[in-house]
């Protein structure tokens, strides 16, 4: 014998299943309502910029020039990026740039710099910021600018530079890299007055 009471629980679960997961969708998708909607479109303003600066520059990323100069000296001149100069389309201006000159008895000149312009119809490129000079004979070079050339061996700082070398720590007010016109060895100088403090070899016991 089933009894009213017995009968009347029953439907209010089967209705209590059939209702609470209703409700449960319908507070659910208000949540998904009042919450701010995330705006896509946020970040294409960025990129069309981008795309827009980049066309304008007309920049390129990783490039890199090589040459020979006139005494068979190997020149390669490297940057993160370039692009040219609003001023003077004869220039590019470069970012992260570093110039390699291989020389003919097999030492190598290393300059590094945080940007620089180069030029390709004058066969000239500047670095600048912070310079650093490395070579393969011992030196140790940091200055503020240096000056090269894709056509023959040639480098010199407008101003002073600091340093270490074979013979140990030095300043001087100018460097030049040149070749010798007779021999076409490389020829490193220091002038315009040059410090020197002498650091002796160790002795081997």
């Amino acid at each position: 014998m089933i009894r009213r009471g017995d009968n009347l629980h029953t439907r209010l679960v089967n209705w209590a299943k059939i209702i609470l997961p209703l409700v449960a969708l319908g507070l659910l998708s208000t949540v998904f309502l009042i919450s701010r909607k995330a705006d896509i479109s946020d970040t294409i303003p960025f990129a069309e910029v981008d795309l827009a600066q980049r066309a304008h520059d007309q920049g390129v990323t990783n490039p890199s020039f090589a040459g020979v100069a006139s005494g068979g000296e190997q020149i390669l001149f490297r940057a993160a990026s370039v692009r040219p100069d609003p001023e003077d389309r004869e220039l590019v201006l470069a970012e992260t740039a570093k110039a390699s000159l291989r020389l003919n008895g097999g030492g190598v000149v290393d300059i590094t710099g945080q940007r620089g312009q180069a030029s390709q119809i004058r066969k000239t490129a500047r670095l600048e910021g912070d310079v650093q000079v490395i070579t393969t004979t011992g030196y140790d070079i940091r200055t503020d600018a240096i000056d090269t050339r894709f056509d023959t061996l040639f480098a010199e700082t407008p101003g002073p530079i600091t340093g270490t070398g074979p013979a140990g720590a030095l300043d001087a007010g100018r460097m030049i890299l040149t070749s010798d016109p007779e021999t076409g060895a490389a020829n490193l100088q220091f002038t315009d007055g040059v410090k020197l403090v002498y650091n002796p070899p160790k002795s081997k016991e």
